[in-house]
């Protein structure tokens, strides 16, 4: 099942993002009575640069890296265009962009995976016809819903230069505090309501910021659970959500595995 369709017609969720860059200064090699002269002072402190698309794809979570879960690169019909997503109200486009797997800031390279974890429910077979027509009311509904207990998660690298990173994290961080309280958003070309912005723990990186956002769009309502954590120069992004837990209407679970085993392939 596409992701994108799942979110138009099962209900709603997306998806967002993550990422690493780790940079050394080296020693003056020089010596003498010129450097001591001039001191530690003098010396200018590399500006830290941005991984390249080949670097994040090295780092990049891939299929073995996360024990019973299926990582693939996505599809064009599995996430959305740049561009075809944008916020009613220009504080809360960082929240709109990377709830939907879309990158935060200007990043100079990226990639992507689709992460997909299926509960041992909904590995097994659906009964027959004939059985759910001998089962109790509701029953046929709980096996089909047990079905689509799969969580699925866009993971996201994006490499910035020098502080890039940590001002994209740092607008990120506020847009949420700024929109906790929800507002509307389009996402190719359909719309709807962020409802909540909650923040969640989280221990990843360098620094992070994790939510659970909230949203409702024709009348029926889902989470997803986003994350966005620092590490070097490189953001990682998270946009995670669960199929039967929406149409239950249901909690569900930080993609916690997803997100440390990418937490431990940066560093």
């Amino acid at each position: 099942m596409r992701v994108a369709a799942i979110r138009r017609t099962v209900l709603t969720a997306s998806a967002v993002s993550v990422a690493l860059l780790v940079t050394g200064c080296g020693g003056d090699a020089e010596g003498g009575e010129g450097k001591e002269a001039r001191g530690d002072a003098g010396a200018k402190k590399p500006v830290a640069k941005a991984l390249t698309a080949g670097e994040l794809e090295k780092r990049v979570v891939a299929e073995g890296d996360v024990t019973g879960h299926e990582v693939k690169e996505p599809g064009k019909k599995d996430v959305f265009e740049p561009g075809s997503v944008s916020a009613e109200r220009a504080e809360c486009e960082p929240v709109a962009q990377v709830l939907s797997a879309l990158p935060a800031g200007e990043p100079k390279a990226r990639v992507q995976r689709l992460v997909v974890h299926e509960a041992e429910t909904a590995k097994k077979d659906l009964p027959s016809t004939d059985e759910m027509a001998d089962m109790k009311e509701g029953e046929a509904e709980e096996a089909m819903l047990d079905s689509l207990d799969i969580t699925k998660t866009l993971t996201s690298l994006w490499s910035y230069d020098a502080d890039g990173a940590e001002q994209a994290l740092a607008t990120l961080r506020k847009a949420g505090e700024k929109c906790a309280g929800g507002f509307a958003m389009t996402a190719d070309g359909d719309k709807q309501q962020v409802t909540k912005i909650s923040v969640e723990k989280l221990s990843a990186g360098e620094e992070a910021v994790a939510w659970t956002v909230g949203t409702k769009q024709d009348g029926t309502a889902a989470d997803t659970k986003v994350v966005v954590f620092r590490q070097g120069t490189t953001l990682a992004g998270f946009s995670s959500f669960n199929i039967a837990a929406i149409t239950r209407g249901e909690a569900f679970e930080q993609p916690t595995a997803v997100i440390e085993a990418q937490e431990a392939k940066l560093g």
